[in-house]
């Protein structure tokens, strides 16, 4: 093929903005060929911004068109597991938007059965592993300049969202509709980034998940420890209360330290504290009381031209750099996806065992126990039902 063909299940908030940057040829391997949304003011809206673009209302009927040779899920968390299925089913490459889902076991059922269609590439929407600060952060790690990891902090509290925003639709701020709160809606990308740049598994979880301030079901307040494998440790706090808030990663590790900050995307901020000599030697060797490794500092930033050249070729997002390395994987233009889909599972997990320990107050030990999970979530949805039913 010389362009792949595209569907989007669902042209909502984010959907509609993917709908466009395709259409407008963003994209130069790829061609918007068909969309499929449930509402007829999302379908009119489709008639009227992009012509000539089939419209479906039921996915299944998008899926075996024959039009399309790839799609992007963006609808509801919980549906994102069963329709990569059943595009894959069809015969299609397909991306979903994140979170890959919002219980484990759906999503791991979904990732072996994209490992019987090798011939097809299933991916996942992972826009922040494009953002240049974390992926020094990354080359960094891996090159094994910081040593052996220690410890990860990040404090993610500026996803500041008032009673307003939960109060416009039905679904937010509960657990029929969204599976969660902040961990499974705001959090996806930090919680893939925790797990991404520590490059080892978690084994040990332990969290409060709690409602604050607001009139919701969900969780919008987290604070989570968690052990890795090799015995570092690291904390995941987040909210979506706070105000002002905070975005601050912090990365330890026997050569140094990473801090990543920064008030948005394009402006975030990576430095790099290296220890002239590793850690535990320096304290094996060192003679002076108090003494400290002496370091050296890098920062990477965007320059000015950067973001620039980024508004301008992406309309000020990342997800179109995602959505050109999907396209160019199809047509055998680069070999590595940005995002797996089956790479979901590591933030989700986390997120899982987070909601979970939360839930029973105990440490949980990984690997999770998926149908104890699921039990529990549906407790929640069920007391949630018969609350809305009073």
């Amino acid at each position: 093929m010389e362009k792949v063909r595209y569907g989007i299940i669902g042209v909502g908030k984010q959907g509609h903005l993917y709908a466009q940057f395709i259409y407008d040829g963003f994209d130069k391997n790829a061609v918007l060929t068909a969309i499929c949304d449930e509402s007829e003011e999302r379908r009119e809206w489709a008639k009227k911004r992009l012509a000539g673009v089939e419209i479906f209302s039921n996915y299944e009927d998008m899926l075996k068109s024959g039009l399309i040779d790839a799609v992007m899920v963006e609808t509801p968390h919980y549906f994102h597991p069963e329709i990569v299925k059943k595009a894959l089913e069809a015969g299609l490459h397909v991306m979903s938007d994140k979170p890959a889902g919002v219980y484990t076991k759906a999503v791991r059922e979904t990732a072996e059965f994209a490992k019987t269609k090798p011939n097809q590439v299933c991916a996942l929407l992972l826009n922040q592993r494009t953002n240049k600060a974390y992926r020094e952060a990354k080359k960094i790690i891996e090159s094994g300049e910081l040593g052996n990891l220690k410890r990860i902090v990040w404090i993610i509290t500026n996803w500041y969202r008032p009673q307003a925003y939960y109060d416009q639709g039905g679904w937010r701020g509960t657990w029929a509709g969204e599976g969660g709160g902040v961990l499974i809606n705001q959090d996806p990308h930090q919680l893939d980034l925790f797990t991404w740049l520590a490059g080892q598994k978690i084994t040990k979880v332990w969290a409060t998940a709690k409602t604050v301030g607001r009139k919701i079901n969900v969780e919008n307040d987290v604070t989570a420890c968690c052990e890795f494998e090799n015995g570092a440790t690291g904390v995941f706090i987040t909210s979506t209360h706070d105000a002002p808030g905070t975005n601050r990663l912090e990365i330890t590790g026997d050569g140094g330290k990473i801090v990543i900050s920064g008030p948005n995307d394009w402006m975030m901020k990576m430095e790099f504290t290296k220890n002239e000599i590793m850690e535990p030697e320096f304290s094996a060797t060192n003679k002076v009381f108090m003494g400290k490794p002496k370091t050296t500092t890098r920062t990477v930033k965007y320059s000015y031209f950067e973001i620039i050249q980024k508004l301008i070729k992406n309309r000020g997002m990342q997800h179109p750099d995602v959505i050109r390395n999907f396209s160019n994987v199809i047509l055998g233009n680069e070999k590595e996806l940005i995002g797996r889909y089956e790479e979901g599972l590591n933030g989700l997990t986390f997120s899982n065992a987070i909601h979970l320990s939360s839930w029973l107050g105990k440490e949980i030990t990984l690997p999770l126990d998926e149908d104890l999970f699921i039990k529990e979530l549906d407790k929640r949805k069920a007391e949630e039902a018969k609350s809305s039913n009073k």
